[in-house]
């Protein structure tokens, strides 16, 4: 419209009009050529006066249209300030709720927008939901490059909090190591609490060996150097890497399966960092799953290393039986699977504890030696455990005499109203059960 009524064809328009009248005219009589004058008169102000009105017409919208275009950028700008500062405001929180000194700077995990998570994951779809577990549900999401990742979604009714949040971002952003998962990147926005991890293919530990149709795919090698890179992960985190850190929530759904079946300790929610040479530390909130934590960390609140060594046990002894250690509460054999070992190790009947689908590849010397470890792991006193590199030492020298493992340190004992079913997704709880010494 600007170039319309912006340019000079009106006024050409409207002079070759009047020539043209204006030769009519002279052929015609005075009355014809009055009248004539007087139409052209009228067309040219009816002509002026509609291309005046056009332009100012155009002028006013042009005008109102630039008003508008600069309040829009104003309030993007303003959007994006604001954004940015809470951004900001997010990543300085954790680095201020964090157990670190004073000159560790940045976290180091880039911030991911909420729309750009949303398109990933095609807005939280069903077909790309991955699984469900006690922080929330996991979805596969693709970025625009292809990388693909998984996307944890904290759920609004989990038991894990901002403060789990934030944990887990700091410290999983300062660990490498081949056995712990990658974080690429999180999201606070609103209500919303997401972490962006390397996609695992083959999901976690605890779709492979409780179900038997999948225990069938992991033979005793591909067990053995399950166990062997979980104890790798661990030792990292206990002793290697320069932070000392307790996990505090060892368990199979916790392992993840990478495209060559490689162990990869994730979720950190509940780690915590101990300093110097601090072994062990307290809490009043006693949090974890049933049939992994220590029991002095469920009766007393203490939790060291040798917590995530009496969690390793259980993973261990869950790996090469295909059983959960809470699967038996309700048996008349045991009243958990470390019950259930236990009698077959005094009963020197451990190679029954052999997953049936391991029966014609089993090494049974390694057999009995992971039985062995895994009882010493849980013993009732923490200073009978060994520590995680006694554990890589045993596994590693084949002709080690391994100390006689004591009795294991409970029994789990469980209300049949609080048990959860198998297929259940394990949470994060206060734990409130009735333990059992001995």
């Amino acid at each position: 419209m600007t170039r319309l009524f912006g340019s000079h064809h009106w006024s050409l328009f409207v002079i070759h009009l009047h020539i043209a009248m204006l030769g009519h005219i002279r052929l015609a009589n005075p009355q014809e050529m009055e009248r004539g004058e007087k139409w052209v008169t009228l067309l040219l102000i009816i002509g002026i006066t509609s291309v005046s009105i056009l332009c100012a017409i155009s002028s006013v919208y042009i005008w109102r249209r630039n008003i508008a275009k600069r309040q829009e950028n104003r309030k993007i700008d303003q959007r994006n300030r604001v954004q940015w500062m809470l951004n900001s405001e997010h990543v300085q929180a954790l680095i201020d709720l964090s157990e670190f000194k004073e000159d560790e700077k940045g976290i180091g995990v880039p911030f991911f927008d909420l729309e750009s998570i949303l398109i990933a994951t095609n807005n939280f779809s069903n077909e790309n939901k991955l699984g469900q577990g006690g922080y929330g549900p996991v979805y596969k999401g693709k970025l625009p490059n292809g990388q693909e990742m998984a996307v944890k979604r904290l759920s609004s009714v989990s038991s894990q909090g901002l403060q789990e949040f934030k944990n887990e971002v700091v410290l999983i952003a300062r660990l490498q190591h081949r056995n712990l998962v990658k974080l690429y990147g999180y999201c606070i926005e609103g209500t919303e609490k997401i972490l962006l991890y390397e996609y695992m293919p083959n999901k976690s530990l605890d779709f492979f060996i409780f179900d038997q149709k999948q225990s069938v795919l992991l033979d005793w090698e591909m067990r053995f150097n399950i166990i062997w890179g979980i104890a790798r992960g661990l030792l990292y985190l206990h002793q290697d890497s320069r932070l000392r850190i307790i996990h505090r929530d060892l368990k199979t759904s916790n392992i993840l399966l990478d495209q060559e079946m490689n162990p990869k300790i994730s979720d950190f929610g509940l780690a915590r960092i101990v300093g110097g040479t601090q072994t062990e530390a307290n809490t009043t909130k006693i949090v974890g799953t049933y049939g992994y934590i220590s029991p002095e960390y469920a009766s007393e609140g203490i939790f060291s290393v040798k917590s995530d060594v009496f969690s390793f046990g259980v993973v261990l002894l869950e790996i090469i039986s295909g059983r959960k250690n809470t699967s038996f509460y309700q048996s008349e054999q045991a009243m958990s699977l470390l019950g259930y070992v236990w009698r077959l190790w005094t009963d020197q009947k451990v190679l029954d504890l052999m997953d049936k689908t391991l029966q014609d590849a089993c090494i049974a010397n390694q057999f009995v030696k992971c039985v062995n470890i895994g009882l010493l792991c849980v013993q009732e006193n923490p200073g009978d455990r060994p520590t995680m590199m006694n554990v890589i030492k045993m596994f590693d020298i084949d002709t080690v005499n391994l100390p006689t493992p004591k009795r294991p340190a409970f029994i789990l004992r469980r209300d049949q109203s609080k048990a959860t079913s198998s297929d259940q997704p394990e949470s994060n709880i206060v734990l409130t059960n009735t333990l059992e010494g001995r």
